[in-house]
């Protein structure tokens, strides 16, 4: 493995080095009165208060974040703007019949664009280009879950408009992946810059009146208040948009799981190389292995691949501020050489991680109490993206009591149990991902159909 002599590990992410951290905004000044109060600067806390202030304006709304707006895994992301939506679609289904997850998976594919619309309307620039994205199938196995996945997902509303398997020559022409044996297709992907888009987008919301407060933690969450180390926040409403970062507030420990999640970058690759890889299209890729990667080509022509490092931290403790380990970069690196061998000259420029979150049942929720004015979305399990954003304008017609398509899908109002205390929390992920391991491992050298080991991994995940 090649490092640059300007190789970065730790801190903030690729990124943010690319176009560098913006200057902090105001802490609190002290206790103050709000109409909506939002705990969280990321994506699901922009979007919520850009709806709630386009469509009303004289609402009075406010962001606490901890660090500042787009520190976590909004500006950490792999800049998969997708129409991917985390959890079973049968347990969707049951809350509401399975028209419903229907509609809520084609209200994911509308989000893409919705997103594309809104940074072309405001100019934010992110570096998007919708080429969609590839699923590719290395092994036996995993080209059998491939088809079995196309199935199934035909069965839910994708039509072979939203989700094809692609014929070998245009999955050739399109990116040549080492050991390819198939690989579909869908359009409902972009490629984005992810803290392009989060400074453009707190950017916007600061010029609409909305107060974003920096450098304030929230400690505890309250009806209708949020208590800070700067003081108290009450409001009408008060939503919590912490994701990864939800443990760190009382009484929130066992409420999502913080799951991390690492990426490295390379420098930018000669035109020879791009010329046997293909990648024109600048499509996201991801595989069909239980340890997945996914994949982007960048807007400077550089590789950036991610997948799960040292998942998860006991007591839920999230990583030291992007810090990646040595063995998790090397693994990174492995895995990108072994797909695109054209790449192995290729010198690593920079490793991160961040954390996301991960509900009991691996289902995505958005919820309002009014009875409270306490309300949250999140448990995005690494499709936040596309999904912060439909949370944006769900909450938004939640908080304005508006009885719409969007508060009629079947995430709305979901209530799950906690993760289990120490230390079997963490016993059982350390389990779960060491399963997963196995199971790749297994598949690569002589398995033609899903590995017991994965299928054991799911059932004790509860997936």
């Amino acid at each position: 493995m090649n490092l640059t002599k300007d190789f970065a590990n730790g801190g903030v992410s690729f990124w943010y080095r690319q176009i560098g951290i913006p200057e902090r905004r105001a802490a609190l000044p002290g206790s103050r009165d709000y109409d909506v109060a939002i705990v969280g600067g990321g994506y699901t806390g922009l979007w919520t208060a850009y709806y709630l202030k386009k469509e009303q304006p004289d609402l009075r709304i406010a962001i606490l974040e901890k660090e500042f707006a787009g520190f976590g895994a909004s500006g950490r992301n792999g800049g998969w703007l997708s129409a991917e939506f985390a959890g079973s679609r049968e347990r969707h289904a049951k809350a509401r019949g399975r028209q419903s997850m229907i509609d809520l998976q084609h209200a994911m594919f509308a989000s893409v664009d919705e997103v594309i619309r809104v940074a072309d309307a405001e100019g934010i620039d992110a570096d998007i280009h919708k080429g969609g994205l590839i699923h590719t199938a290395t092994n036996p196995a995993q080209r059998r879950r491939l088809h079995e996945e196309l199935d199934e997902l035909r069965a839910w509303g994708y039509g072979e408009q939203d989700l094809r398997l692609l014929e070998r020559d245009e999955r050739e022409e399109r990116l040549r992946v080492a050991g390819a044996l198939d690989a579909t297709y869908s359009p409902h992907c972009a490629r984005i810059q992810p803290a392009k888009l989060a400074v453009g987008l707190a950017g916007v919301v600061a010029g609409l009146g909305v107060d974003i407060f920096e450098g304030t933690t929230v400690t505890q969450i309250k009806p209708r208040e949020a208590i800070t180390d700067r003081g108290v926040v009450r409001a009408e409403y008060i939503i919590r948009a912490t994701e990864g970062f939800t443990a760190g507030i009382e009484g929130q420990r066992r409420q999502w799981l913080p799951m991390n999640s690492s990426m490295i970058v390379t420098e930018p690759l000669p035109a020879d190389v791009w010329k046997h890889l293909g990648w024109e299209g600048r499509e996201l890729l991801g595989d069909e292995a239980h340890a997945y990667i996914y994949a982007q080509r960048t807007s400077d022509d550089r590789i950036a691949i991610g997948g799960r490092g040292v998942p998860y931290r006991y007591g839920s403790r999230t990583d030291d501020r992007g810090a990646t380990q040595k063995w998790t970069v090397e693994s990174l690196w492995r895995m990108l050489v072994k797909l695109f061998p054209a790449a192995a000259d290729a010198r690593i420029q920079h490793s991160w991680c961040g954390v996301l979150g991960v509900p009991r049942d691996w289902c995505s929720t958005v919820h309002l109490d009014h009875s409270t004015g306490l309300g949250w979305a999140g448990g995005y399990v690494g499709s936040g993206v596309t999904t912060t954003n439909l949370a944006g304008r769900t909450l938004r017609d939640l908080v304005l009591r508006r009885d719409t398509e969007l508060t009629g899908l079947p995430w709305v109002g979901r209530q799950v149990r906690q993760w289990e205390p120490e230390p079997l929390r963490y016993a059982g992920v350390q389990l779960i991902y060491t399963l997963f391991r196995a199971a790749d491992r297994r598949e690569n050298d002589r398995g033609t159909s899903t590995s017991g080991y994965a299928r054991l991994a799911n059932l004790i995940a509860g997936r």
